[in-house]
């Protein structure tokens, strides 16, 4: 068996030629980027950015080329921009990642449900609606949030997917008690991995935990498109996205490249973190995607042996802002052990208690998400807000 190393997927390239046929793409330098996970390989290729959409058959040839070797389960090859010095450093993506990909899966046939929507974007094949959980910063429990809410709207009776879209800090994996690699459909699609009665996708699945993910923006877009429309997600209700933090490219790629029926902002009360609420706010709005509301985390503390509550960040600022900026509150979430303890075995609350106070939360918000996106409209899109 032949070792699966940098210089044999070096060597098996070298057998793709380059753009207009000259040369190949490893002795013109292409090559970049090679991540090699056990059966999963990862690598990019430099081209023109305006050629990027011209060039997705060669993306698609090295990716096979790979895919025959002895040993390779899967690959995910990206399209990036700027070529350095040396073939094998990280190189800056284009500024829109490609819009099909590969590998790790083909391209299925397209039902009625994957048809342009009425904003011109292509739905997901099977999935009829999409919504992003998002938060200004970190640290204010939006993964955990985001899973019992897909948790949520399983327990009301809805088929659910769960992405997991923060590429750099994969959360979904340890939150669902979830390990090992995606199965391949045909060598090709990436079949979800399944937890408590919902599908759900992560890079955490495809790289060892503690693997920094050392990726520029554009190809962390282009991972996340991949695993948008290279996954098996059908047939679903609604898939949920936990996003990263921020207002980066993660976010864009999802208002760009998909139909979101909705985005949901997680944020503490105090003021710090509504600051950068807000601004997650104004950027789904600046892109045209309905809010469905905010959630307050960590809103308030019952002391387990005096029964006494404690506004540890304050209370309320979540509630006054969405009142403010005339969008929907969809509720206040405890700052509670349980939902900790539960998280981090990979037992999240809603499925492992379903019954406790804490999850009936959950499913509350789960409800209004639901009845906001299956309504059609969306949620009330909040007021302009300016950002210097």
């Amino acid at each position: 068996m032949t070792a699966l190393d940098q210089n044999a997927i070096l060597e098996r390239l070298r057998s793709v030629e380059g753009p207009d046929g000259k040369g190949d793409i490893v002795s013109l330098g292409l090559v970049s980027d090679i991540l090699i996970n056990g059966a999963k390989v990862m690598f990019s290729i430099t081209v023109d950015a305006a050629r990027a959409n011209e060039l997705e058959p060669l993306r698609e040839k090295a990716a096979a080329a790979v895919r025959a070797m002895e040993g390779v389960e899967s690959t995910l090859v990206i399209l990036t921009a700027e070529r350095r010095g040396n073939s094998l450093e990280t190189r800056s993506p284009p500024p829109r990642p490609a819009p099909a990909a590969s590998s790790p899966a083909a391209h299925p046939p397209r039902p009625a449900a994957a048809r342009p929507s009425a904003s011109g974007k292509p739905g997901i094949p099977g999935v009829t609606a999409i919504i992003a959980v998002a938060s200004g910063k970190g640290g204010v429990g939006k993964s955990t949030t985001a899973v019992n809410i897909a948790l949520g709207l399983a327990a009301n009776g809805l088929k659910v997917g769960l992405l997991d879209a923060d590429i750099y800090g994969p959360s979904v994996p340890r939150l669902l008690g979830l390990s090992g690699r995606p199965e391949t459909i045909d060598g090709r699609t990436l079949k979800p991995m399944e937890a408590f009665g919902i599908k759900a996708m992560s890079m955490g699945f495809l790289v060892e935990e503690e693997t920094p993910m050392i990726w520029r923006g554009p190809m962390v877009m282009s991972a996340i498109t991949q695993m948008l429309r290279e996954v098996a997600w059908a047939p679903l209700d609604i898939l949920v996205v936990d996003m990263p933090p921020g207002t980066g490219d993660a976010q864009l790629t999802m208002a760009q490249q998909v139909p979101l029926a909705g985005a949901v902002i997680v944020s503490t009360p105090q003021d710090l973190a509504l600051i950068d609420a807000r601004k997650g706010l104004a950027m789904f709005r600046k892109v045209d995607v309905p809010l469905l509301g905010i959630v307050e985390n960590m809103s308030y503390f019952i002391a387990p042996d005096t029964g006494a509550r404690y506004d540890i960040f304050g209370h309320g600022g979540a509630k006054r802002e969405a009142e403010r900026l005339d969008v929907p509150f969809l509720g206040e979430v405890p700052l509670e052990m349980v939902i900790r303890e539960t998280s981090d075995s990979g037992k999240p609350i809603t499925a492992s208690q379903p019954d406790s106070p804490h999850a009936r939360v959950y499913k509350e918000i789960a409800a209004k998400i639901w009845a906001a996106v299956s309504g059609g409209a969306g949620a009330r899109q909040a007021p302009s807000i300016v950002i210097e």
